[in-house]
């Protein structure tokens, strides 16, 4: 299965002061950095990220993305993020997409590879292609990130998309597999300074 990897960083990380794809980690290297990493490494190709706010500090640390992708409509959302990621991927030859936030510091390339693995394979097992595949890492029960999606849904899941809400919804309504990574990640967020100690 070809999977593209799709880093969503657009967003202005209002309770965190700026933008979270240029926060640092304790090497300093910036949030849009590593997240571009963690997908390639993981095994994903092309690479692509979207960005929103503060995207022309953003596009600096963004060189190890083969494409990047600005949302202009960011602040609405980040439906508006995955809507602009989602438009540009149908243009590869991608059969599925591998969708990673910015702000996920403790999930990695092999939280990517387990999740990107298991679901190709699942998707063969059914009698399919990774065009059909569908499924998304949990950390000790509840879900997260990364969601893998073939492209047989990815029409399904840019009609679903609102607001402040990705493919939370599309995924609600939809067979996929869930995939245990709480040995690896804890799969956590960072959304404010706190978050960062």
């Amino acid at each position: 299965m070809t999977t593209a990897g799709l880093l969503l960083a657009a967003g202005g990380g209002r309770r965190m002061g700026g933008a979270k794809a240029l926060l640092r980690e304790p090497s300093g290297r910036r949030f849009v950095e590593r997240g571009l990493a963690v997908l390639r490494e993981g095994g994903c190709s092309p690479v692509l990220v979207v960005v929103g706010a503060q995207a022309q500090e953003v596009r600096r640390y963004a060189g190890a993305a083969d494409l990047v992708v600005e949302a202009p409509d960011w602040a609405t959302g980040q439906a508006a993020s995955l809507r602009a990621g989602l438009t540009a991927v149908r243009e590869t030859g991608a059969q599925a997409v591998c969708l990673l936030l910015v702000d996920l510091p403790d999930v990695d390339a092999e939280v990517v590879r387990r999740v990107t693995t298991a679901v190709a394979a699942a998707a063969t097992a059914a009698g399919g292609d990774g065009r059909r595949a569908l499924g998304r890492a949990a950390y000790s029960g509840p879900p997260g990130h990364p969601v893998v999606i073939g492209r047989d849904h990815w029409e399904g899941v840019l009609g679903s998309l609102r607001g402040d809400v990705g493919a939370r919804d599309y995924l609600a309504t939809h067979d996929h597999l869930v995939v245990e990574c709480g040995d690896l990640a804890t799969g956590r967020d960072t959304d404010t300074p706190a978050d960062l100690a």
